[in-house]
């Protein structure tokens, strides 16, 4: 179950993708990429699907030669979310992907190769009826444009990215969504803004590439891409990590929650703990964390150390609980429901969330 709150956002044009919509006022689309070898099926579908499990609403797979199309076909009919093809330098495999069912191409004009290239490319896209992410990335800008000394980064970026839209549009192909990505989080946050007011009406895929591993691929993201979409800006983000996929969705559904735009599964609120905390409240808070991780409710949780902050705080969730000596007051919608000894309060806590 997810959730999507009212924060004004830029309204970008609709983009079909497959069964779902980027941009219009669609809710912001989370994806990942898988790590498997296209070619092989089994392995890849059974990725995707554990993506598409952990809250992806599009999958993104590479397709780097020819031997991947047969399963990349196959893939595209029998997988649970839409399936954009990852194309780089050859443009005939992204030809065929869009032919074999891609939902949307992934390419950055820069390293496929002429514009006459691009545009065999567009003309396949625009007649399977897929979209294509313009892709433009800072460790692949056009030489014209890398080499300029007069503007920063993020310019060139910008105006790598109006140059690619521009020509597509003037083909007439308009399924285009947007991504301009550095790993310099400032870098990001200047050019995707620089973008939103060049291009209003384009979707924007929101990303810091190469972000890292968990930890401080996981803090740069959430900066860049949390601070862009509290500007309304962005329709879809993946959280770039050197690590398994399954790593990135969750970080990607709690930077959407943090914000406030779109939320699946519960939020956890709990303190830090200090002097004043009179349970064992990292553990308690460590099993509600763990356990809410199995549920798809949409609900605020409170789990609160004292009686400073906690009564207050946890009566403003929507089911929380404030601890004292060895027992806690179990809250429900703002008012206080019943005592619970603390070697029961987590039970308690979550049996309640059950009925919610």
């Amino acid at each position: 179950m997810t959730t999507a709150s009212h924060i004004p956002r830029i309204h970008t044009r609709a983009v079909p993708v497959g069964s779902i919509t980027i941009g219009g006022g669609a809710p912001v689309a989370v994806q990942s990429m898988t790590t498997t070898d296209t070619a092989n099926l089994v392995e890849t579908l059974k990725q995707v699907r554990a993506l598409a499990h952990a809250g992806c609403d599009v999958v993104r797979v590479s397709v780097p030669h020819k031997k991947c199309l047969a399963a990349f076909r196959e893939l595209c009919q029998v997988s649970p979310v839409p399936i954009i093809a990852d194309i780089h330098f050859d443009y005939r495999l992204a030809v065929s992907a869009a032919q074999a069912g891609a939902a949307k191409l992934r390419i950055n004009p820069g390293n496929i190769g002429s514009w006459d290239k691009v545009d065999a490319v567009i003309d396949a896209a625009g007649e399977a009826g897929c979209a294509i992410r313009i892709g433009v990335n800072a460790g692949s800008l056009p030489q014209s444009i890398a080499e300029r000394q007069d503007i920063s980064q993020s310019e060139k970026l910008t105006l790598s990215a109006l140059s690619c839209v521009e020509h597509f549009e003037q083909r007439g192909f308009q399924s285009i969504v947007l991504s301009a990505k550095a790993h310099s989080v400032l870098t990001t946050l200047d050019t995707y803004r620089r973008l939103s007011q060049e291009l209003p009406e384009i979707p924007l895929h929101l990303g810091v590439t190469e972000a890292g591993g968990i930890r401080s691929g996981t803090i740069k993201s959430s900066i860049a891409l949390g601070a862009l979409l509290a500007e309304g800006i962005g329709d879809t983000l993946r959280v770039s990590l050197t690590a398994d996929p399954l790593e990135e969705v969750p970080v990607a559904w709690g930077i959407l929650a943090a914000v406030g735009v779109r939320r699946r599964g519960p939020e956890m609120i709990s303190c830090p703990t200090c002097a004043r905390c009179q349970v064992d409240m990292i553990p308690i808070a460590q099993e509600v964390e763990r356990r809410l991780e199995q549920s798809n409710k949409p609900l605020s949780v409170a789990v609160m150390g004292c009686a400073v902050n906690g009564p207050g705080e946890a009566s403003e969730a929507d089911v929380g609980i404030a601890c004292g000596s060895g027992q806690a007051l179990l809250f429900r919608s703002g008012k206080v429901i019943a005592k619970v000894s603390e070697d029961n309060l987590v039970e308690r806590l979550m049996a309640e969330i059950e009925q919610m």
